[in-house]
């Protein structure tokens, strides 16, 4: 295994209150103790981890997220009529000819 340098101790030690306030140590600890307690082990551990995790997200996390999706989702709609909208004008100001030119 490779040596990597350890960060200084306060900074390590910083770093873990900083984990453990935002509630990541718990919520690893809980999906590992859930993958050590299946009698049938998954075969991509992973992949068991990942789908875990996201149940772990509060549901105010949740609602966040789905209104940026649907915020941008609304804005790339947006996007796309204007740049039709502009295209339009931009053809009606230099039409397109046969030769390309």
């Amino acid at each position: 295994m490779a040596n990597y340098p350890r960060a200084p101790e306060p900074k390590r030690e910083q770093f873990r209150r900083y984990l453990e306030k935002g509630g990541v140590i718990d919520c690893l600890t809980s999906v590992l103790v859930c993958l050590y307690e299946q009698e049938e082990k998954p075969n991509n551990a992973l992949e068991f981890v990942k789908q875990h995790l996201v149940p772990h997200m509060s549901d105010s996390d949740h609602d966040t997220l789905q209104q940026e999706l649907s915020d941008l989702r609304e804005k790339c709609t947006n996007l796309t009529e204007e740049n039709k909208e502009l295209r339009t004008k931009l053809h009606h100001y230099e039409p397109y000819s046969e030769n390309g030119v």
